[in-house]
């Protein structure tokens, strides 16, 4: 039996926004931008692995009203799950980050106790995004 990853989803409260960072600041590709009624979603990945989907949805999208609310008060608060990411250069793809609108860096880059070079932002929404380099 073989497992592999083939998507994530990732929570965000401004779909507009949230694409801008993921598509234009990091160079992810748009593979849907779907909408059912009143809701929307996208799926990228990147071009080095294009079978991985990142999904970018907003709190409420196939959740209950509460459930949905839930979620968008753990978004404000920035403790949903991580995403991330892997860089062949990650001074560069930090100078690109930081100056993208609604970025909060969280760690630049630096070589962790444990061997691993990486920064930490937060993007437009709160989510976390590790990027290592790789």
């Amino acid at each position: 039996m073989t497992i592999s990853l083939s998507g994530m989803h990732v929570v965000v409260d401004d779909l507009d926004t949230a694409l801008t960072f993921y598509r234009d600041t990091l160079g992810l590709t748009v593979r849907n931008d779907v909408g059912q009624g009143s809701q929307r979603w996208v799926t990228l990945a990147t071009d080095t692995q294009p079978e991985i989907n990142i999904v970018l949805s907003p709190p409420h999208a196939g959740r209950s009203r509460e459930d949905g609310d839930a979620v968008a008060a753990l978004l404000a608060k920035g403790v949903l799950g991580m995403i991330q990411l892997r860089s062949d250069d990650l001074d560069a793809t930090f100078d690109t980050l930081v100056s993208a609108p609604g970025v909060e860096v969280l760690s630049e880059p630096t070589t962790q106790p444990w061997g691993v070079r990486d920064a930490a932002v937060r993007d437009p929404a709160g989510n976390m995004v590790r990027i290592d380099q790789g």
